[in-house]
């Protein structure tokens, strides 16, 4: 595989040191009339590197390797070519294009953007994806399609039902490739990539390059260009347009201290991640009975479910979402400016995609990591991955709390003063006036007004606590007391017994997917996989067993619920 590599990187250096960009407008990349004025409705003024990059040789039909970190306007970077490559007469209703994700919530977000861009060319794309009812999908096919944007399950699901026909696809998109890999997917995008004519154009992007992605890479693109984007230098040990913080407190104590983080930092819109779904429920139930507007999303709920919870998101009516890693995959929320983790991610990895939903397309974000004090040597390792400080600081105390609501309540008085119609209140302050002194008066009225936003100081101290080294794991006291296995490369493993084998048509990808599509795990961090004529053992971290059996026992294998265990000794 030949390819042209680091363009994009060269030129953001020289940018960087005061050059000029010789493509700084969309016009300039030789896109449509009708493009160019839906990217003008939509705001939009300029391209990004990695667009800037990728545009012209897509347009030009070139097979394209894209590497970019997340929120670089990658969406954008394949589907604008897509739409320009669109024929004026589109005969039949078979797709020209096929976009393939990782999740159901990515391919909304993909079809929402190819629908806005490509409104003024009368494009037709159909989104299809797990949790929605097939029939429905069906009939948007039926009507006629020029761009499917799809997870590789469902189209797959499609394709054998002989309702998706991929015969005029003109090029094919993976998107998010390494994260389809990692939930298991790889079987289904052979199967996809063998249906589609051999002389497609084909586009690849991901935000990591692992060698069996370079090796499918190899395998389906032709001479493709190699574009990678380098993510942007921390400037001052900071992440960019990203602060992040870290509060130390006990486990006990996380409740409260998450609600007065958010009462300090007080963000417009949040999203507050947690490991499990049960974790999920509890939490946003806390939350709102504390007076929070938070909405629960995960794995267990439906597709209508989780779409009314994104609209009130996106509408305003919810401040908080609660939700775990597998349901936020893919998610833009543009008003969002706070992302909170509950507990300290399991993987460096998982940190970087979480606060990387702040901080995007030159907004300003913040992190906050909630850290238990034996949680040291994971923060150091996040900090190491990100090149960028944590800064620990200590929950904020009473004072600190009741310094933010009066300075709130002082911004709202100030707002007021400025911009509202006063007057008709006039003679409420002049009688008084006549008794108290004028000073008085407006105490008493910023106390009600302070009262009425905030309610009654009666907030307790959370104990303050610091971190501490973590004592080494002594040998045998695993979960149940039984002790763990070593792992290859370092960390002791569990092993679990999953009630279906073979004869249920049961693949090493359908565990690895499984379990990477609902927990923190990717599939790399699972172990040796044993499949039996009617059970299958696997090998997952000690630390996350118990999370695995919940996610599991909670989902289905192959369409069925199966028993998940811990493997039981011998004997």
């Amino acid at each position: 595989m030949t390819s042209d590599v680091g363009t994009a990187a060269a030129r953001d250096e020289r940018t960087a040191a005061g050059g000029d960009e010789e493509t700084a407008t969309f016009a300039d990349l030789g896109l449509r009339p009708e493009l160019l004025a839906a990217l003008t409705r939509l705001g939009y003024e300029e391209p990004t590197p990695i667009q800037r990059e990728a545009v012209p040789p897509m347009v030009a039909g070139r097979d394209l390797l894209g590497q970019a970190a997340t929120g670089t306007g990658k969406t954008a970077a394949y589907a604008l070519p897509v739409l320009q490559r669109l024929p004026d007469d589109r005969p039949g209703g078979d797709p020209l294009a096929l976009v393939l994700v990782p999740t159901r919530e990515l391919a909304i977000q993909v079809s929402e953007a190819l629908h806005r861009y490509g409104r003024d060319l009368g494009a037709r794309v159909v989104p299809v994806y797990g949790g929605q009812p097939i029939p429905r999908q069906l009939r948007a096919l039926e009507a006629g399609v020029d761009v499917v944007v799809a997870t590789p399950g469902r189209a797959l699901d499609l394709l054998q039902r002989g309702s998706l026909r991929l015969g005029g696809v003109a090029t094919v998109v993976l998107d998010e490739a390494d994260e389809m890999l990692d939930m298991g997917f790889a079987e289904d995008l052979e199967a996809l990539l063998v249906e589609v004519p051999g002389e497609r154009q084909t586009v690849l992007f991901s935000a990591t390059m692992p060698r069996r992605l370079d090796s499918m890479a190899r395998r389906h693109l032709r001479d493709p260009l190699r574009i990678q984007v380098a993510r942007e230098v921390p400037t001052e040990g900071q992440a960019p347009r990203v602060r992040q913080t870290a509060f130390v407190v006990a486990r006990a104590a996380k409740p409260a201290a998450l609600g007065r983080v958010l009462d300090v930092e007080s963000p417009t819109a949040a999203i507050v991640f947690c490991r499990t779904r049960d974790e999920v429920d509890d939490l946003t139930e806390t939350l709102n009975g504390r007076g929070y507007r938070a909405e629960a999303l995960h794995g267990g709920m439906s597709q209508e479910q989780r779409d009314r919870v994104m609209g009130r998101l996106r509408g305003g009516t919810a401040e908080l979402l609660v939700a775990t890693d597998v349901a936020a995959r893919g998610l833009d929320v543009e008003q969002l400016t706070h992302v909170v983790n509950y507990d300290v991610p399991a993987a460096a990895e998982t940190y970087v995609h979480r606060i990387g939903r702040v901080g995007r397309a030159g907004r300003e974000g913040v992190a906050i990591t909630l850290v238990e004090p034996r949680a040291h040597r994971m923060l150091k390792t996040i900090e190491r991955v990100t090149g960028a400080p944590i800064h620990v600081e200590r929950v904020p105390t009473v004072a600190d709390l009741r310094a933010r609501r009066l300075e709130l309540t002082r911004a709202a008085l100030r707002e007021s003063l400025l911009g509202d119609d006063l007057e008709r209140f006039r003679a409420v302050v002049e009688t008084l006036t006549d008794e108290f002194d004028v000073m008085e008066v407006a105490l008493a009225a910023v106390k009600l007004a302070h009262e009425a936003t905030n309610g009654p100081d009666d907030d307790e101290e959370i104990p303050e606590v610091t971190l501490r080294p973590e004592r080494p794991q002594r040998e045998g006291n695993g979960d149940r007391g039984r002790p763990s296995r070593p792992r290859p490369g370092g960390g002791d493993t569990a092993r679990l017994f999953i009630g279906a084998g073979r004869s249920a048509g049961v693949r090493p990808g359908d565990l690895v997917g499984a379990i990477a599509g609902e927990t923190e795990l990717r599939g790399r961090d699972v172990g040796s996989i044993e499949i039996a004529e009617r059970f299958s053992l696997v090998e997952v971290p000690a630390g996350s067993a118990e999370e695995v059996i919940t996610a599991l026992r909670a989902s289905t294998i192959k369409g069925r619920k199966v028993t998940v265990r811990r493997e039981r000794p011998r004997t």
